[in-house]
């Protein structure tokens, strides 16, 4: 603890598998359809010679949807690849309730929240769907891997995230559901909470808030 009795000056969260979840149904029943098993789609859309051009910003929507498509073109036609690469790409998202209400609350307690995400070009569309954008968002800044061309777990997306909170790296709590990318943080002196259930943030927050 410092003199101001806080652990942390800054809180650093991920967004996908913490605060954001997905409604796989739709994609799932199509690949069934297909005769294929379920997560197909994801596994191919997802693999890093798939996924971190797009995570870096480097290709559109439309040409990650191909990608797919083409790694999908051994067991389906073409068509079919590309409509499931298209549900993925537009499959229906939520916030988590309590975590926002606890980030929240980190915030009203004088508390700078940044979200720190390997995401796509069109993050600012999905934050403002979600409601964590305009008057009402959650966050005091976005550090998103697409706008720096840059991943987790690269250092420099930490370094920034710190700089950008106005706070050293050894004050800030990064949060997030994939452990290389809390190790990053930890390397960098942060605090790194591995999320697997709200519970995680309230034992971590508690104090603060």
């Amino acid at each position: 603890m410092t003199t101001s009795g806080r652990a942390f000056d800054a809180v650093l969260s991920d967004l996908d598998g913490v605060i954001r979840f997905y409604d796989m149904a739709e994609l799932e029943q199509l690949e069934v359809s297909a005769g294929l098993p379920r997560g197909s789609t994801a596994e191919i859309a997802f693999a890093p010679e798939t996924d971190l051009p797009l995570m870096r910003g480097e290709i559109t929507k439309e040409q990650w949807i191909d990608s797919i498509a083409r790694g999908l073109a051994d067991r389906v036609p073409w068509e079919r690849g590309h409509a499931l690469g298209t549900t993925l790409a537009e499959t229906k998202f939520r916030a988590d309730d309590e975590v926002v209400g606890v980030l929240r609350r980190v915030r009203a307690a004088g508390l700078p929240v940044l979200l720190v995400t390997n995401a796509t070009p069109w993050l600012a569309d999905d934050l403002a769907l979600l409601g964590l954008t305009g008057p009402a968002g959650l966050f005091d800044d976005v550090i998103s891997s697409a706008d720096l061309g840059v991943t987790k777990p690269d250092r420099r997306i930490y370094e920034t995230a710190a700089e950008r909170a106005g706070t050293a790296p050894g004050r800030c709590l990064f949060v997030d559901d994939r452990q290389e990318n809390v190790d990053a943080a930890r390397a960098l002196g942060m605090t790194g909470l591995l999320y697997r259930e709200p519970a995680d943030l309230h034992a971590v927050l508690a104090p603060l808030i």
